[in-house]
């Protein structure tokens, strides 16, 4: 799935002041649950609070991709944050997270949901495509950096 078919541009924020992993992880719920009403943000937020329980989700780099399953999910969603200052995320390589990927997927859709994070993992490798991240400055830039970028 691309990221345009899962992000729509009020998905993306950015330069957000965050504090916390779990700051962070409530403010992005709430967003996501004003996008879609169909979805609780005490929901989300629990939902990915479990998910991090298991094991963190910053997979290095300054990245995180939260992630959850959820009942009330009829389609992925997601939501992209550029946060102003890293902030602690556990994450495997030790480093401070400043970009997070948040992203919601029907409990049903098992396949399509890990595939979906691989895809994204790979992308996220890229030196390329999160220095075009980091140096966007709006949200507008944010969302045409994520959705514009063609893989080598």
């Amino acid at each position: 799935m691309l990221i345009s078919e899962l992000l729509a541009p009020s998905g993306v924020l950015c330069a957000l002041e965050g504090g916390s992993k779990k700051r962070i992880l409530e403010i992005a719920s709430e967003h996501i649950a004003e996008l879609h009403p169909e979805l609780d943000a005490e929901t989300i937020f629990t939902g990915l609070i479990n998910r991090e329980r298991l094991g963190s989700t910053g997979i290095g780099d300054g990245i995180a991709i939260p992630h959850s399953r959820l009942d009330e999910c009829e389609q992925a969603t997601a939501l992209l944050i550029q946060l102003k200052e890293p902030i602690d995320f556990d994450s495997v390589d030790s480093k401070p997270v400043d970009l997070l990927f948040v992203l919601l997927v029907p409990s049903e859709a098992c396949d399509q949901h890990l595939q979906t994070l691989g895809n994204l993992a790979e992308l996220f490798s890229q030196p390329e495509f999160r220095n075009r991240l980091r140096s966007a400055s709006s949200c507008e830039s944010l969302y045409t950096a994520v959705t514009e970028f063609k893989q080598g």
